[in-house]
């Protein structure tokens, strides 16, 4: 299985926040060149994780990203069911649909590997993935942002 870009983007930006100084608060174009993604796709996220629940924007001068409580040590296996959405890792329905559907034991198969990826996930938060080595590794990360867009 593999994560959209988009998820992916969303899980790092977690991970970034996480090891932040409460205190800092960066904006999500800082964010998004730390992490080296393009602002627009950044600010999508962002949006997205906020709407979960996961961080918190607040706008003006002493505005900026945080994350929550619920976002740093909530399950990752749901944070990444809710970003991915649960549906079938193929196609079965698609135009033209599979000759095989009515009697195919693929389908099946690939769901129950799908939900053995979630579950190795359930039991790990962000603040897990943000343990040494990884930790310092992001506080290196540059702050400044970029033209990048």
């Amino acid at each position: 299985m593999r994560l959209t870009k988009s998820t992916d983007i969303a899980l790092r930006i977690a991970m970034r926040l996480a090891v932040l100084d409460e205190a800092s608060n960066p904006t999500t174009r800082e964010v998004a060149a730390a992490m080296d993604v393009p602002y627009t796709h950044a600010a999508k996220v962002v949006s997205r994780l906020q709407h979960l629940g996961v961080v918190e924007a607040r706008r003006g001068r002493s505005g900026g990203l945080a994350l929550t409580l619920a976002g740093r040590t909530g399950s990752l296996g749901a944070l990444v069911r809710e970003l991915e959405g649960v549906g079938d890792v193929v196609g079965c329905e698609d135009d033209p649909p599979c000759p095989l559907r009515a009697a195919c034991r693929l389908r099946g198969a690939l769901r129950s590997a799908q939900e053995a990826f979630f579950a190795a996930l359930d039991p790990l938060c962000v603040d897990d993935l943000v343990a040494s080595p990884t930790g310092p590794v992001l506080l290196g990360l540059p702050v400044r942002p970029t033209a990048r867009e």
